[in-house]
């Protein structure tokens, strides 16, 4: 069953990927109007969280998001389909990095590098940064049921010399990668929601406290790879900029950073892109429905 959904899948998304931007974004409106007039496509969930989120604005000013949020929704994901069979040259046109002087920089400290990303704009393209680095690049993903799909998604994100390593195979691949001092540029998708069972650490994300995923800064101190935040902005449709933000000071020692506070710095920067513009965030994703049940030994 699973590779009868793939081949049936397969031709329409491949068919999808070679249609031209100006008809593409058609599309895209008419899926908009689909999903959230028709469908209702976890409207709720949106909702909600907006109202925690946001709490100052008013109910207008919400669903002005809301709507724009999901208009980005259908955007990102169909861009995603074009990773298929867009031309690098092209790609690069459409997702620039505004500083990766400084990247390259990073890599003569023959140190290896760790992009803290966030479902922002359009965290998937960050893959075309393969071909312009030095070192090895590295995207963490949840693997996908389907093993077809799953090999055909991999597949489609290494087409830029980018090696995708499951979350459970992460600590795996750095350690060898370490020990054989192959330096790699890792880019870890950081503000999810884990399971409170799984988690060690909570802390306030747009003023409500929640658990947090560590095992990012804990690969970085214990190894001692530089933490950055990678910055993914909006610029028009299908164009956005992606700028390297440190997180750590050029005058401050990585093993004397407490612990958590990378992780700490990396939220407050995903908080000012969502004060900023919130629209362009992942808000169906259910970020806040641990609230209120830290356990109490932590």
């Amino acid at each position: 069953m699973n590779y009868l959904v793939y081949i049936l899948a397969y031709p329409f998304l491949w068919l999808f990927s070679r249609i031209p931007f100006a008809l593409f974004y058609i599309f895209s409106d008419f899926m908009y109007y689909l999903l959230y007039y028709v469908v209702g496509y976890r409207k709720r969930t949106v909702r909600k969280n907006l109202e925690l989120a946001f709490p100052n604005l008013n109910k207008e000013e919400r669903l002005e998001i809301e709507k724009k949020s999901f208009r980005h929704l259908c955007d990102t994901f169909l861009e995603m389909a074009k990773t298929i069979s867009l031309p690098e040259k092209e790609m690069r046109k459409r997702f620039q990095f505004t500083n990766l002087d400084y990247l390259l920089e990073l890599e003569k400290e023959n140190k290896s590098i760790m992009l803290f990303c966030a479902h922002y704009a359009n965290w998937e393209w960050t893959i075309v940064l393969g071909n312009q680095i030095n070192f090895q690049g590295f995207a963490v993903y949840k693997k996908i049921n389907n093993p077809y799909f799953d090999a055909f998604i991999k597949r489609t994100r290494s087409r830029f010399n980018t090696i995708l390593i499951e979350i459970k195979e992460t600590i795996r691949v750095v350690r060898k990668n370490e020990i054989d001092k192959k330096h790699g540029v890792y880019a870890f998708i950081s503000d999810q929601s884990p399971m409170v069972s799984q988690t060690n650490y909570w802390h306030e994300f747009m003023g409500i406290e929640v658990p947090v995923y560590t095992g990012g800064e804990a690969l970085v101190k214990k190894y001692d790879i530089t933490p950055l935040y990678l910055k993914v902005e909006y610029v028009s449709r299908g164009h956005y900029k992606a700028t390297f933000v440190p997180l750590l000071n050029e005058d401050e020692v990585l093993k004397e950073i407490p612990n958590y506070e990378i992780t700490n710095r990396f939220l407050k920067e995903v908080e000012k892109q969502l004060i900023e513009a919130p629209e362009y965030y992942f808000w169906t994703h259910k970020r806040w429905k641990h609230r209120g049940k830290k356990p109490k030994n932590l």
